[in-house]
């Protein structure tokens, strides 16, 4: 098992600089980490840095709250794609979710996808926020606007990815969508846990610690 393919290496924290991110890079190039997955600002400088490589550009839309309005949210995607990003991580408005309004979350996930083009498209729904119910409108609602993933978690809300949560999301997108975990894991163990239920992707700050 690769491990290291299943690793989106990441750093989003507030306090991340030009130099943190050229050694995110410099780190998924030597472990061929199969992306790097930074904040918008930093989508052109992380693409340099990976020049010539496999390793891949994700960029986090409408982060950490997904409280932006969806002609921010995609403005944000075209411009991380005009600087290089071939992923995108967006954030649903979790609020519009729990107000019952569907329709809403369904055409933002939409209109984020159409400004993503061919590129990967991962839903963060924030699963520490929802009720199992939620959790499962939220994948159905990915799945009919055309995303590629559903994602636990941002790492920044109450709680980060669970097994039953991942079981959740599986048995309702099945092998329709692809699920990348995100938020809490630290170790191979662990790791290999969460690919036993079929995720393709796991957002880490650990992925060294995972992989040695």
């Amino acid at each position: 098992m690769n491990l290291n393919k299943y690793i989106d290496h990441t750093i989003l924290k507030a306090t991340a600089t030009p130099s943190d991110i050229k050694q995110l890079c410099k780190e998924a190039k030597e472990y061929n980490f199969y992306a790097v997955c930074v904040n918008g600002c930093y989508v052109k400088l992380a693409k340099e840095e990976i020049v010539g490589t496999d390793v891949k550009v994700a960029a986090v839309i409408g982060f950490p709250l997904g409280a932006m309005s969806t002609e921010a949210k995609v403005l944000e995607t075209s411009s991380c794609i005009n600087d290089g990003a071939s992923e995108i991580d967006m954030v649903i408005n979790i609020g519009m979710l729990q107000s019952g309004n569907a329709d809403y979350v369904e055409d933002e996930i939409f209109a984020i996808k159409k400004a993503c083009g061919d590129k990967t498209l991962k839903v963060i729904i924030e699963t520490c926020y929802l009720s199992n119910e939620e959790k499962e409108i939220a994948c159905q609602l990915a799945m009919n606007a055309g995303a590629d993933f559903v994602k636990t978690s941002t790492g920044f809300g109450t709680g980060g990815a669970t097994l039953e949560d991942t079981k959740l999301m599986k048995r309702i997108v099945g092998d329709k969508l692809q699920i990348k975990a995100s938020g809490g894991i630290r170790d191979k163990e662990t790791a290999k846990e969460y690919i036993a239920l079929g995720i393709s992707r796991i957002g880490t700050s650990s992925g060294i610690k995972i992989v040695s």
